[in-house]
């Protein structure tokens, strides 16, 4: 029997298929952080569409039809594609327009790495599926490397408010990716609250004025995305008497929600941050 790679929703996949290395092979992918691992990996003749939001690597992406956003995809677009692989993403992508894709595509891959380690079995999972283990195992032994190089710090614990919306104020909860990022450098998340298996309570909005943990908060940190922050809105915060003595800084969201190959440049980023403050 042929061996197969199992994907977060629990679908086994055929490793190393006939025509994963050639032309026969067209991938689609509704996931900026995954599109970048697809060319990690080697994939850039199998890349054949991506979101309006994959914009890395900037030099290679230009060469791929572009097919709506993460949420609002062309679903024509994809059928023109004719793609044999679809790559999606449980938090990033809709339910409803996957199952819609699932009629045509015949192989559609979900991912939903939560931690920094959940990136390993990431690689495998592709590296396996496209052929393309020993590529995928460089990048393994390299993340491997930042993680041991955080498990051997210690750093003070610092409380942080992860911002990535304004109108309303939303930030992240502690079973997210992005805290766990903060964690390996014991930034800890607040609010205390996990927020599930996914949908607003993974993100949710508050209130400074009705938020008595935010006493607790020493840093907040205003991501570079999904909203964009700008050194103008830091300012303004500061200003703030309700935040009057908290440290509010910048920070590049891709580095820490970009899982993939991210992960390993985004690691040696929050390491020099942390040892920066």
């Amino acid at each position: 029997m042929q061996p197969r790679a199992v994907d977060a929703a629990g679908v086994a996949h055929e490793m190393g298929g006939v025509g994963t290395r050639g032309a026969a092979t067209r991938i689609v992918s509704l996931v900026p952080s995954i599109t970048e691992l697809l060319f990690a990996l080697g994939l850039d003749r199998q890349i054949v569409g991506r979101t309006g939001f994959c914009v890395h690597p900037r030099d290679k992406v230009r060469q791929v039809r572009k097919v709506g956003g993460t949420k609002a995809v062309n679903v024509d677009a994809i059928r023109a594609l004719r793609p044999t692989h679809l790559i999606v993403n449980i938090d990033e992508n809709e339910r409803d327009t996957v199952e819609q894709l699932r009629t045509f595509v015949p192989h559609i891959v979900v991912t939903h790495p939560q931690t920094p380690q959940d990136n390993l079995s990431l690689y495998a999972l592709l590296g396996a599926i496209f052929d393309r283990e020993q590529e995928a195992q460089r990048l393994n032994e390299a993340l491997e490397i930042r993680l041991h190089e955080a498990a051997a710090q210690v750093f003070p614990r610092q409380n942080v408010l992860y911002l990535i919306w304004r109108e309303p104020w939303m930030t992240v909860a502690r079973d997210t990716y992005i805290a766990a990022m903060l964690r390996l450098v014991n930034w800890q998340t607040l609010p205390d609250a996990e927020g599930g298996a996914a949908g607003a309570a993974r993100y949710p909005a508050l209130d400074f004025d009705h938020a008595p943990w935010l006493a607790d908060v020493d840093r907040i940190l205003l991501s570079s995305e999904p909203y964009r922050f700008t050194q103008a809105h830091c300012d303004a915060l500061k200003r703030d008497p309700r935040l009057a003595g908290k440290h509010i800084e910048l920070i590049d969201g891709e580095m820490v929600s970009w899982y993939g190959v991210r992960a390993i440049e985004g690691i040696g980023y929050l390491l020099q941050r942390a040892a920066a403050s």
